[in-house]
């Protein structure tokens, strides 16, 4: 059954997801939940969602993801998937094709992988008031866009992170920041990052302040944790609502795993990323420090002790990856245009 406005015909345009850590307090504590807050989300206006899936290699999961999340409760107004498949399987194909002629899905293919331009062109074409971020391949809880939906209504400026359920991973009352905490945990508190794979904004605000950094490419590893960090020193406040769940299914092919595992690949695209946050992120005190810190890392690992013949092509991925990382630099952050206004 239709769950979104109608789209003609998959469009060609310019086009993936990945989490984060840390937290404070309790939402209890802090009168966010709870009749401390004095607010009545359904005294307020419902938002309307619209769901934007980055896409990139993935065949039946994809499909699957999509049939689940239209038969949720409380369904979102709008399913975008912004695909960056250049070619998919018949099957496949035809399932996105009838998702998107029943407008079920409305369906955007960019022909260059890119997580953060993805998700920036699900920003663009999103007709609702937020943007709830998916993984292409989960199962979602029941009360995962309500969830999202209910937290919103209590203020603006307010990025919501959902719960997530690794393989094997079961809901436990996880402490706050520095005692352990993991998107796994039961217990709402205040957070200052985000998981990629399950996260909501209100879509004004998310491109009045630009969107997501195109320069994080490949795998984009900390493209959420800079998004953060800009959304925070702008005053905004990021919320982990655990009601809000998904089981992330970590299918083995597609998704960032086409560029290769980082315990063993020459490619530099795992790492870039952690270089360029610490070479722009105004929060960074230390850069060197960090990124001798990433480099060490990379290689002080319980796998490389055992398979050390695997250590010069992880230095040599490293190198080059900072080496990246200084050129995208150079080059400036690459956000949209602060102009947040639906069609």
């Amino acid at each position: 059954m239709p769950r979104a406005r109608a789209q003609k015909q998959p469009r060609s345009t310019r086009g993936e997801v990945r989490v984060g850590i840390r937290a404070t307090l309790p939402l209890e504590r802090q009168g966010v939940i709870g009749p401390a807050s004095g607010l009545s989300p359904k005294a307020m206006s419902t938002p309307r969602v619209t769901i934007a899936i980055p896409s990139f290699g993935r065949e039946r999961v994809l499909v699957e993801t999509l049939e689940a999340l239209q038969t949720l409760p409380d369904p979102a107004e709008e399913i975008i998937v912004v695909d960056q498949t250049p070619t998919h399987e018949s099957a496949t194909e035809d399932a996105l094709t009838a998702f998107a002629a029943t407008g079920a899905v409305r369906w955007i293919r960019l022909s260059k992988p890119s997580i953060p331009a993805a998700m920036n062109e699900a920003l663009r074409e999103a007709r609702g008031d937020l943007v709830l971020f998916l993984d292409d391949d989960i199962l979602p809880g029941e009360a995962l866009v309500a969830s999202h939906r209910e937290a919103h209504a209590r203020g603006n400026l307010l990025l919501v992170a959902g719960q997530v359920l690794q393989p094997g991973d079961e809901p436990r009352d996880l402490p706050a920041e520095g005692e352990g905490f993991r998107f796994s945990s039961s217990r709402p508190q205040r957070v200052s990052e985000f998981p990629g794979g399950n996260f909501s904004i209100r879509r004004n605000e998310a491109i009045s302040m630009g969107g997501f950094d195109e320069r994080f490419v490949q795998v984009a590893y900390r493209f959420e944790r800079e998004f953060a960090d800009r959304f925070l020193m702008a005053g905004g406040q990021i919320f982990f609502e655990p009601s809000a769940s998904i089981r992330h299914l970590k299918a083995p092919s597609g998704g960032t795993r086409v560029w290769g595992n980082h315990l063993t690949s020459l490619r530099p695209g795992h790492s870039v990323g952690a270089y360029y946050y610490l070479l722009t992120s105004p929060r960074v005190s230390n850069r060197i420090a960090g990124a001798c810190q990433v480099f060490i890392g990379a290689v002080a690992t319980r796998f490389h002790l055992r398979h050390p013949w695997w250590i010069p092509a992880v230095i040599f991925a490293n190198a080059w990856a900072f080496a990246w990382a200084l050129v995208l630099k150079s080059r400036g952050p690459a956000l949209l245009p602060s102009s947040g206004t639906n069609e």
